[in-house]
């Protein structure tokens, strides 16, 4: 089954987002503590969407998490920012799991089943 096109523009987004994140924190934050942790929440987008365009199903899952991580994480900032981070992970929520992409991901599945040894 042919990717649907909001499968292909969310992977593409999470990793070129994880890949800017990577990009901005390593090179303007290299020295601090924490450089470990938020670098391997970027690597999890960059993975996260690798792996969406690949046609696993528990990579929506991942990106998921981690943009809910994301609204937890804003809601210590702003209200403002907390609010579009829960808006974005509603609006990305409905196209990976929308009955095309739905169809996509299952069809994934059972196709890398059956090319198994017989």
């Amino acid at each position: 089954m042919k990717r649907p096109i909001a499968v292909t523009i969310l992977g593409g987004l999470f990793i070129v987002a994880g890949t800017v994140g990577l990009a901005y924190h390593l090179r303007e934050r290299p020295l601090e503590p924490q450089i470990v942790l938020v670098s391997a929440i970027r690597v999890l987008a960059i993975v996260g969407g690798i792996f969406l365009l690949l046609g696993h199903s528990w990579a929506r899952w991942l990106l998921l998490v981690w943009l809910g991580f994301h609204v937890v994480l804003s809601a210590f900032h702003s209200l403002s920012e907390a609010s579009a981070h829960a808006a974005l992970l509603l609006l990305v929520a409905y196209f990976l799991f929308w009955p095309p992409a739905s169809r996509y991901f299952q069809s994934s599945t059972s196709t890398a089943g059956d090319a198994g040894p017989r």
